[in-house]
């Protein structure tokens, strides 16, 4: 990502903008690390910052301030260099000309925000760890119902944006359909959807359809965590199918375990509601209910209870 696309993108969030005749836009963001000069620009940094953004508030400012404009400028020098991607001003502060004659020399550009130094930095550490975080694009449909994040997977054909749409259709939220993108967050996967088919539902038979426009916006989300993954294939009759619940699945993405559920597909079984009904059972799994241990807890309790009638008898 290169200084403009990340000014472009998230200009708005972060309330930028560009200092007049800032050079080297063009520059990229290789880290996600975010540095603060400090006690840098006093000489006590034991090793450079290579490759990070550098966050310039008002206590760097008070402190070049007290400075002569050669001790300054010799100071900006040890801490800035052309690793560096950009340079920003916290607190709408006016920068001085010996940092703005240092960044446009080396081609380092000067952005300045209004917000204060530390809300800004912890927006700012939220948007680039979300880009740099490891990805995985899978195929699928990804859903919100009930609050859970769905991921609906299958073979070609097999039903799985028919099945997205029964659940829109229902009053839950579509992400993404086709491609979803997976990234780690800090305790889940949040799956989202490229730029490209946002909002689009493909159905075979009547096409490309924009959910947003036909549903209303209350009908998606950007992105979701990705709580369940549910598996949808056609009916093979060779092929044992749980009947219990006991059998716990799980798939693994990005290194994280994601519970899997199998789910049959054949005429005259209403698979929407099987996901519905998977969803809110996975929810009182999740609160310690698990109706399928408790029936087993009490048909072997049943068990044992007639053995020991047997016995007695």
């Amino acid at each position: 990502m290169t200084v403009q696309e990340f000014y472009e993108t998230h200009a708005s969030q972060l309330d930028l903008e560009i200092t007049k005749g800032a050079k080297g836009m063009d520059r990229l963001i290789k880290v996600s690390h975010i540095q603060r000069p400090g006690l840098s620009l006093a000489g006590y940094a034991t090793r450079k910052k290579d490759h990070r953004i550098l966050v310039f508030g008002k206590v760097e400012l008070s402190y070049l301030k007290d400075l002569s404009q050669e001790a300054s400028l010799k100071r900006l020098k040890g801490v800035i260099t052309d690793s560096n991607p950009a340079v920003i001003v916290t607190r709408g502060l006016v920068p001085p000309r010996e940092l703005i004659q240092h960044c446009r020399e080396i081609e380092v550009p000067l952005l300045r925000t209004s917000l204060h130094s530390m809300p800004f930095i912890t927006k700012l550490m939220m948007i680039l760890s979300a880009f740099f975080s490891p990805k995985e694009s899978v195929h699928g449909t990804l859903i919100e119902a009930f609050g859970i994040g769905v991921l609906i997977q299958g073979d070609s054909c097999v039903g799985k944006s028919e099945a997205a749409l029964g659940l829109i259709e229902r009053g839950h939220r579509l992400i993404s359909d086709d491609v979803v993108i997976l990234k780690r967050g800090e305790e889940r996967l949040i799956g989202s959807g490229p730029s490209l088919n946002k909002h689009l539902l493909e159905l075979r038979g009547i096409g490309i359809v924009n959910i947003a426009h036909l549903y209303g916006a209350i009908s998606v989300r950007e992105e979701a965590p990705i709580d369940l993954v549910i598996h949808l294939e056609d009916w093979n009759q060779n092929r044992y199918y749980d009947r219990v619940g006991l059998e716990e699945r799980f798939v693994e993405y990005l290194g994280t375990r994601v519970p899997l559920y199998l789910h049959p597909v054949k005429p005259g079984r209403d698979i929407v509601l099987l996901i519905e009904t998977t969803i809110l059972n996975h929810r009182l799994k999740e609160m310690g209910h698990h109706s399928a241990k408790e029936f087993n807890q009490k048909l072997l309790e049943e068990i044992a209870r007639k053995k020991n009638i047997v016995r007695k008898s």
